[in-house]
């Protein structure tokens, strides 16, 4: 699509676009996407970038290999920057759209806003990625999903059991993190009204436990170059706009061993006026979230090429001024 195509009337509509963390990958989800021209070539170039084998870990890598976070988080920024691409077909990001990332994900909203051109922006999560694996390697540490439940007695169990909120998730989810052993007792007692799911990610992230990592990234990222965002972009510290791509960096870093509040972007999504949602790919989460504590926001998550038109249209109808920023590569 180029961007004379998505030129539309001005509206009082708000256009966010948001990107997926780790947990939400399938084995194969990037198969179909592999016949969008030139994907496959953007692709290639992100992995060489990422010195891993995107391509493969997309349509041919079974469930543990993609599970492994030295490969999930670089293969889901990979996409999302991909699948970014083919919507947007080289236009710019919107300029009156909002970014926001949950975890991971937070740096695939990095590159779209401008602070990081893409292939830092692939270094950084690759060198993430590592030093959470190297982290999670220590003690054997996981996280689980809280569903349901009054969000204060969640808490109290959360907390009585030596576990972290590391995700607030809004629409009555909580993710909890810490100990295989502190979890299976949170399994064996759940808090009142409360499902516990476990989760296929291979450590409590979000957590002290990931301390170790933070040193090494800040490190790495002292030899990158930011910008200031073109757009919106949101944090998952505390949901607020970052206006400073220096200092979006640096909490990029510290979110690394901190709480992801998506319930905090969501609302600060619902206070900018977001009357329309896209969720890159790997798709589907972020959009069930925003479904629960976004009610009226349309919403639009692109698993596969089908799913584009449908977002361009939202595009059309709720990103107004399309005049924006580059992606940078």
């Amino acid at each position: 699509m180029t961007a004379s195509r998505v030129r539309i009337r001005h509206s009082g509509d708000v256009l966010a676009i948001v990107c997926p963390g780790q947990g939400s990958q399938t084995p194969g989800f990037l198969t179909p996407w592999m016949e969008v021209p030139g994907f496959a070539d953007h692709l290639q170039h992100l992995s060489q970038v990422a010195d891993a084998d995107l391509v493969a870990h997309g349509t041919t890598s079974d469930a543990e290999t993609i599970k492994d976070t030295a490969v999930a988080q670089p293969l889901i920024v990979a996409a999302g920057l991909g699948t970014l691409a083919a919507l947007l077909d080289g236009a710019e990001v919107p300029a009156g759209c909002v970014l926001a990332g949950h975890s991971v994900g937070e740096i695939t909203a990095a590159a779209a806003s401008g602070v990081l051109g893409e292939d830092d922006a692939m270094g950084f999560v690759s060198e993430r990625g590592r030093g959470m694996a190297r982290a999670a390697a220590v003690t054997p540490t996981g996280m689980a999903a809280v569903l349901g439940g009054a969000e204060d007695e969640v808490l109290a169990t959360l907390e009585s059991l030596g576990l972290t909120p590391a995700n607030r998730n809004g629409a009555g989810q909580i993710v909890a993190a810490g100990t295989l052993e502190q979890l299976a007792a949170l399994q064996d007692a759940p808090p009142a009204k409360a499902r516990v799911i476990p989760l296929q990610v291979a450590g409590a992230f979000h957590t002290e436990h990931m301390a170790p990592a933070v040193e090494t990234l800040r490190t790495h990222a002292a030899g990158l170059s930011t910008h200031d965002p073109q757009v919106t972009l949101l944090s998952n510290k505390d949901g607020a706009a970052v206006a400073s791509g220096s200092e979006f960096l640096d909490r990029l870093v510290a979110q690394v061993a901190g709480p992801v509040r998506w319930d905090a972007a969501m609302q600060t999504m619902l206070d900018l006026g977001v009357t329309g949602l896209i969720e890159l790919c790997p798709a589907g989460t972020l959009v069930g979230l925003a479904k629960r504590g976004m009610r009226g926001v349309a919403s639009v998550a692109v698993k596969t090429p089908d799913d584009l038109d449908k977002a361009r249209e939202l595009i059309r109808e709720h990103a107004g001024d399309t005049t924006g920023t580059s992606q940078g590569s």
